[in-house]
């Protein structure tokens, strides 16, 4: 291996490839056209969301073509994608799960298509293979998207998928012996396997025959139950909504098999339904513990007749109480664990505790308590990043737990329940300096004087003269969190001097409920507002500049890209939009895109919700005259929760309106066999990073020098 010697990103003046001397492709132009309350949106490359027509197919092949030829004229591009193989080729573990006498757990050598998942024998046992997804295809596709052990330990429920895509295979296999049974679930979307008894429930969706599987709406999912041993076609229908198709409907089981758990999303709404079956008086039926949606309620755990549940009702950071089967409504809950200033996450009880996970200012503590509720001690983590894991069922004293940050890889730690230690169990052996590089957080100011907090990553002793290219990247929605995290392929911004730099924005779920709700519907633009002040104050900061600064996000981080290259297309040099939500207006059509209502909204709910979208929607709000920044959107071919329409056609508006006045490129990669990003085999990712780093670094001008 050559030896790698770290140098500072060179200024210098490299002819860029002309924008202006593109061709880009001229897709043919329909005439649709959709009123909403009396305004018409033409959609003219309607026919686009037919991802499996001809003509569709020959845009993407043209699209692909261009945009590779750019990318193959990028001298040090060959360059980007060697250093990140040479980083990424180590060993990565996942925390092992203990399954009676055995552990399981994640193994990738390093550059492995796909992990693959161990068995031992005993903490100090010998390692062998029990699934080796890598042997399911030729070329790293299919992917093993979790397990489940049934509660006598003896067989494994695994669920399998093929190129990214949301639909999911179910398998079953002796855990003692590795053999493979004949049963094989399909159709599975949204649920793994609960065990109950001798089989196991899951959710399904009728097999969409005539209808294109990665494109058409999922609606009356419903639940079976399966027998080990029999075919798919003797399972069991034990739940379905038929005035109510696009309901989301889960089973879950408690440890001991003693109480079933409804678990219910509804299409628009917040929350979730949840009742109860006691198996022990199952002429109760259903009890109800959660009756109306607007909040989110999950059980923790049970303990006899006693319910453990996580709720925000009356708690909008979240909070465990505790009720009685006996009649566990919302009247008899108890405040076990209240509500305090910082958010609860999550909760688990293992050894006879709960272990509950806050957020405080977007980064992790976790305590343990008692099941009286009294808060026993604070499980020290080594530093300000994220914690994950806990794996452990309600009997285990030891459990094992994952820490990470920016500057401090994947670590696995083994805690023991009595003695409150943690012990290192398995470190990550990176080719990393983390004593090179620092991390902070600051509190910046939004448009509505809103403190939003932000993480800033870069190599010590960086001169902050506003030169320094940086990547700024944000989600914002759905109540998702971003805390910090380690990322290999981060290593290629940071040992090249740029700058990382990561808002909590509103919409997310780092200050709760609250924080959340103000980044939805009639409130979507604090989020945009938020972003750019980000952008703006990174730049009044001298981290960066507008013309050293590249947006980045993924899914609703596409969205966020889109929305604020458009309304602001002088905030940045480059953005990169990744399988975003960029048409607002008919988003809800597609797959599962309806319950991301209860974060959007509708074009159809009424006027003003259709105004409020229509004025931020990328694909609506491409505008000729204007120059965008230097633009590489990417999707995949098989992305079914976010289907590349979005992408196709936002791309096509912006080389139509936007190309002729920009001097940048806009360009979209399409990734074949490859979905959202779940499952993606290790060569499809380090081969689109090498791309998007390229690309942004390039239209910088400036050269990583190796």
């Amino acid at each position: 291996m050559k030896r790698f010697i770290l140098t500072s990103l060179l200024l210098i003046n490299i002819p860029l490839i002309s924008a202006a001397q593109m061709q880009y492709p001229k897709p043919e132009k329909g005439t649709v056209a959709d009123d909403y309350f009396g305004t018409k949106v033409p959609d003219p490359y309607r026919w686009m969301e037919d991802v499996d027509s001809s003509k569709t197919k020959e845009w993407v092949e043209q699209e692909n073509k261009l945009t590779f030829a750019y990318l193959d004229k990028i001298p040090f591009r060959n360059k980007i994608k060697k250093r990140i193989e040479e980083i990424w080729n180590y060993p990565k573990y996942s925390a092992p799960q203990k399954v009676g006498n055995y552990y399981l757990f994640h193994k990738n050598d390093g550059l492995q298509p796909q992990s693959v998942l161990y068995i031992q024998e005993g903490i100090n046992g010998t390692p062998k293979v029990l699934i080796d997804p890598n042997t399911l295809s030729t070329d790293g596709t299919v992917a093993l998207n979790g397990i489940a052990a049934s509660n006598d330990n003896k067989l494994l429920c695994y669920w399998t998928s093929k190129s990214g895509s949301d639909w999911q295979d179910i398998y079953v296999l002796d855990i003692a012996t590795g053999k493979k049974l004949d049963d094989h679930v399909q159709w599975n979307k949204f649920s793994g396997g609960s065990w109950y008894k001798d089989g196991f429930f899951y959710s399904r969706y009728e097999e969409p025959k005539g209808k294109n599987e990665l494109t058409a709406a999922n609606e009356f999912q419903k639940i079976y139950y399966h027998k080990i041993g029999t075919p798919q076609s003797e399972d069991i229908l034990k739940y379905e909504d038929k005035k109510n198709p696009k309901r989301l409907q889960f089973m879950g089981v408690t440890e001991d098999e003693r109480y079933l758990q409804l678990f219910i999303n509804e299409a628009g709404e917040k929350g979730n339904l949840l009742s109860i079956m006691d198996t022990k008086n199952p002429d109760r039926g259903w009890i109800p513990i959660q009756a109306t949606f607007g909040f989110e309620t999950g059980i923790v755990e049970s303990e006899g007749d006693k319910l453990f549940i996580q709720t925000n009702v009356g708690a909008p950071r979240n909070k465990i109480v505790v009720t009685d089967i006996a009649d566990p409504s919302q009247k008899n809950w108890h405040d076990l664990i209240p509500q305090n200033k910082h958010v609860l996450e999550s909760a688990s009880l293992s050894g006879g505790k709960l272990i509950c996970t806050y957020m405080q200012d977007a980064s992790h503590h976790v305590y343990l308590f008692d099941l009286e509720g009294r808060k026993l001690n604070e499980i020290k983590l080594p530093a300000i990043g994220s914690v994950s894991g806990f794996s452990g069922k309600k009997s285990d004293k030891e459990v094992f737990y994952t820490f990470n940050s920016f500057t401090y890889p994947y670590t696995i730690y083994r805690y023991d329940m009595e003695s409150n230690t943690s012990n290192l169990f398995r470190k990550t052996e990176v080719k990393f300096d983390p004593n090179d590089y620092e991390s902070k957080q600051i509190f910046y100011t939004s448009k509505d004087g809103t403190r939003v907090p932000m993480f800033i990553v870069h190599k010590k002793g960086l001169k902050m003269d506003g030169n320094n290219p940086c990547y700024l990247y944000a989600y914002g929605g759905f109540n998702v969190s971003l805390t910090p995290s380690f990322s290999t392929l981060r290593l290629i911004l940071l040992e090249n001097g740029a700058v990382f730099a990561m808002p909590n924005l509103r919409g997310g779920g780092e200050y709760g409920e609250e924080w959340h709700d103000a980044g939805t519907k009639l409130h979507k633009q604090n989020v945009f507002d938020d972003f750019i002040a980000a952008a703006d104050y990174l730049c009044t900061q001298k981290y960066t500049s507008h013309e050293k600064l590249a947006l980045a996000g993924g899914s609703n981080g596409g969205l966020l890209v889109g929305a604020v290259m458009t309304e602001r297309p002088d905030i940045c040099k480059v953005a990169l939009p990744a399988v975003g939500v960029m048409d607002m207006l008919r988003y809800h059509k597609f797959t599962i895109g309806a319950h991301w209502a209860s974060d959007y909204g509708t074009s159809e709910d009424n006027k003003e919700m259709f105004e409020y979208l229509n004025r931020y929607s990328p694909l609506e709000n491409v505008r000729s005259g204007v120059q965008y920044p230097a633009t590489l959107v990417t999707t995949a071919d098989h992305d079914d929760r976010v289907v590349p329409a979005h992408s196709f056609k936002f791309t096509a508006t912006l080389q139509e309106i936007g190309g002729p006045s920009s001097t940048n490129p806009l360009l979209i990669r399409i990734e074949t066999k490859a979905g959202h990003g779940s499952g993606k085999p290790t060569a499809k990712i380090i081969d689109e990073a090498a791309d998007e780093y390229a690309f942004m670094f390039y239209n910088m001008g400036v050269t990583p020098k190796y």
